[in-house]
C-alpha cells in the first residue's frame, strides 16, 4: 500500500507550501494538486491556481516525495505542449513525476474559455490520440502522427524524461472506451471515489481489456481518491475495505477550511494505515 496527499482547491499558496512540506516530510508515497481553471461545485468563483505551474513550484519545493497532477484535463492542452511541460517537471523534481491524465470533463471552463470539449466519445477517442502523442514524445528521437484530432509532423522532443519510464495515471470509470484505454496505457488506474465493491466491479471490467489487449491485468495499479472525514476510524475501515478489493495507491483528500491541520491529521495517520494490506 502506498498513500499519497492531496489539496484540491480554495487553498492559498502558503497552504499548499505547508501541505507540500507535510507529504515531504512526513513519509507520504506521493503528493497531488487537481486541474481546473475554475472551483469546481456550486460556486466557480474560489481561488484556484494552474496545475503544472504549481507541480514545478511542487518540484523544487520537496525532496523526497513523488509528484503528480490528478488528474490533467487533456482538453486544456495539446499534447504535445503537456508532453514538454511534464518533461520539464520531471527534470525539475529529480525524476519524481507520476503523470496523471483523463479526458476532461468541465463543461463551464470549456465555454468561458471557448475551449473544445466535445461529446463523450469523441472526447475519449481524442484522448486515446493524445496518449500516443505523448508516448512517443517521450521515447522516440522524432514524432510524426496523423490521427483524427492531432498532427505532428517530424517533432523533435528533447530532453527526454528523467525516468526510464514516467508512470502513467489515467483516471475515469468508462467501461467501454476509458478502461480500455488504461488498459492500453496506464501503469495506476484511479477511481475518482465510490464504494469498494463498485471499484471491484469495474477493475473485473478492467481486467477484460487487458485481457483483449494482451495486457497482464497485474502490472497496473489500482487506486483511489479518499476524502480525509472528522472519524479517523470511519477513513480506516474505508482504506481497508479498498485494500481487500485490490486497491494498493489510496490518495487522501484534504480541503479548506484549515488544509494544513488536516494535512497534519492525515500524517498522523500514516503508522496505523501502513499497517493496512
Amino acid at each position: 500500500m502506498r498513500y499519497g496527499l492531496k489539496l484540491s482547491q480554495r487553498a492559498a499558496i502558503e497552504d499548499y507550501l505547508s501541505v507540500w512540506r507535510v507529504a515531504d516530510d512526513s513519509g507520504f508515497d506521493h503528493c497531488w494538486v487537481m486541474d481546473h481553471f475554475a472551483t469546481i461545485g456550486d460556486d466557480p468563483d474560489g481561488d484556484i491556481f494552474e496545475a503544472w505551474t504549481l507541480l514545478a513550484g511542487m518540484a523544487v519545493a520537496t525532496s523526497r516525495t513523488r509528484i503528480g497532477c490528478m488528474v490533467t484535463g487533456n482538453t486544456y492542452r495539446h499534447p504535445g505542449v503537456l508532453a514538454k511541460t511534464a518533461v520539464t517537471v520531471d527534470h525539475l523534481s529529480g525524476g519524481r513525476l507520476e503523470f496523471g491524465i483523463g479526458a476532461g470533463w468541465a463543461e463551464y471552463e470549456h465555454t468561458m474559455f471557448d475551449l473544445e470539449l466535445g461529446p463523450p466519445g469523441e472526447r475519449l477517442d481524442r484522448f486515446e490520440e493524445a496518449c500516443e502523442v505523448i508516448q512517443s514524445l517521450w521515447t522516440q528521437p522524432r514524432t510524426t502522427y496523423e490521427g483524427r484530432y492531432y498532427k505532428i509532423t517530424d517533432a523533435a522532443a528533447e530532453p527526454k524524461p528523467v525516468q526510464e519510464r514516467v508512470p502513467i495515471w489515467i483516471g475515469g470509470s468508462g467501461r467501454r472506451k476509458t478502461l480500455r484505454i488504461v488498459a492500453r496505457f496506464a501503469d495506476v488506474w484511479n477511481s475518482p471515489g465510490g464504494l469498494p465493491e463498485e471499484i471491484a466491479e469495474l477493475s473485473g471490467v478492467l481486467d477484460g481489456h487487458c485481457a483483449d489487449v494482451g495486457r497482464d491485468p497485474g502490472e497496473i495499479r489500482r487506486s483511489v481518491q479518499v476524502r480525509l472525514g472528522d472519524d479517523d476510524d470511519e477513513t480506516l475501515r474505508l482504506v481497508e475495505a479498498h485494500a481487500k478489493v485490490g486497491v494498493s495507491e489510496v490518495i487522501m483528500i484534504v480541503m479548506p477550511p484549515d488544509p494544513v491541520a488536516k494535512a497534519d491529521r492525515a500524517a498522523s495517520l500514516l503508522p496505523r494505515l501502513r499497517e493496512i494490506g
